[in-house]
């Protein structure tokens, strides 16, 4: 399964809940204001590196520089629109975190 987030951890609890029930295999792609969980140095990265051990975290680029943003936790991976469009093809079904 692939999981969109793209609200901000700082406003809602989407992606928190995302991690409460993505499974091992399942990948996490971070969009929008969704970014901000894969920053560095926030109270969410004990818990980005944990679950990079069991799931895959993508972040989107281009969503990352609109925002400023170049410093992500190790581990995240950064895609493009092609990455995006490949996470959905790699996983199914695709969920959205509202």
């Amino acid at each position: 399964m692939l999981h969109l987030v793209n609200k901000s951890p700082f406003e809602r609890q989407a992606f928190e809940s995302c991690l409460g029930v993505a499974r091992k295999g399942s990948a996490i792609l971070l969009i929008e204001d969704g970014v901000y969980a894969a920053l560095k140095n926030t109270p969410f990265e004990a818990k980005v590196t944990e679950a990079i051990k069991d799931v895959k975290i993508c972040v989107l680029g281009p969503d990352l520089e609109a925002r400023g943003v170049d410093q992500v936790i190790e581990g995240v991976e950064v895609v493009d629109y092609g990455g995006f469009v490949d996470l959905t093809t790699e996983h199914n079904p695709v969920q959205s975190w509202l």
